[in-house]
């Protein structure tokens, strides 16, 4: 493919934002990550605030999940459509539900930002270096880069386990104490390595060609299918506050990040 030349846009750009929350989730647990509580909103919510407070947001499209979506729209939609958010259903995989936002995008917008429902800690300053970036380039992603030593090791683990007959005499199997192992296969240079974040922020027309070419990635990056597209992208320095809520200690990080107090309340979706 011959890479497009840059283009610098003078015009006032249209910006619409893809923002998927159909994943399972299953590394977080049982509960519902995007509905914990953060000062008494939703994590998705508190994500989705952050577009609706900016002048230059034309449209936003939250991709709920495939499985359970009439319960997501009913959890989340009227917060959401009083924000006028339009909400639709996802896909079995990333691709898909990305696709599915797509299908909602409006006519003439020129740039489509797509953020992680988790990650709701995302500055102006961050986004607005992103966006800058995007007017002159079609594809361009927050990053961070990569400053500690990196390893890569075997796929498969050693568990390795300490028995105490006592306790197990007393707990069984609840009295081991047990750690995952990994061989260490070689260390790889961190130069020019980068940790991806999002947003990212495409072309149009650029993400929506290559949703339609690329078929069956898997993939958690939109950038990736850009690439795979045969286009370039191009990496902006992300923050550290930026991150992606996973596990529980992310949580934890993300609260103090944002300075919101711990509580052991149910998620208010479930309060009444």
């Amino acid at each position: 493919m011959i890479h497009s030349p840059l283009v610098l846009y003078d015009a006032k750009m249209k910006l619409a934002v893809i923002i998927p929350a159909a994943g399972k989730s299953t590394r977080y647990g049982e509960r519902d990550k995007l509905a914990e509580d953060l000062d008494g909103r939703p994590l998705l919510l508190r994500t989705v605030e952050f577009f609706t407070k900016r002048e230059d947001i034309s449209q936003i499209i939250v991709v709920g999940p495939q499985q359970g979506f009439e319960d997501f729209r009913s959890r989340f939609g009227p917060a959401l459509s009083f924000h006028g958010v339009v909400i639709v259903e996802g896909g079995a995989t990333r691709m898909d539900s990305v696709k599915n936002g797509l299908k909602m995008i409006d006519e003439g917008i020129d740039r489509i930002a797509v953020h992680d429902a988790a990650r709701p800690a995302l500055t102006n300053s961050l986004f607005e270096r992103v966006l800058l970036a995007s007017k002159t380039l079609k594809a361009v992603a927050a990053a961070t880069r990569i400053t500690g030593t990196v390893k890569q090791t075997k796929t498969t683990k050693l568990l390795i386990g300490d028995d105490d007959d006592i306790a197990d005499s007393i707990f069984g199997e609840a009295g081991k104490s047990s750690v995952d192992a990994f061989e260490v296969e070689k260390t790889i240079d961190r130069e020019g390595l980068w940790e991806l974040q999002t947003p990212q922020i495409f072309d149009s027309a650029l993400l929506k060609q290559a949703y339609a070419k690329i078929n069956n990635l898997k993939t958690t990056d939109d950038a990736q299918v850009i690439e795979e597209f045969g286009e370039v992208v191009h990496l902006v320095e992300g923050e550290s506050r930026n991150i992606k809520v996973t596990t529980k200690k992310d949580l934890a990080h993300i609260k103090a990040i944002l300075g919101v107090k711990s509580s052991n309340e149910r998620p208010i979706h479930k309060r009444f």
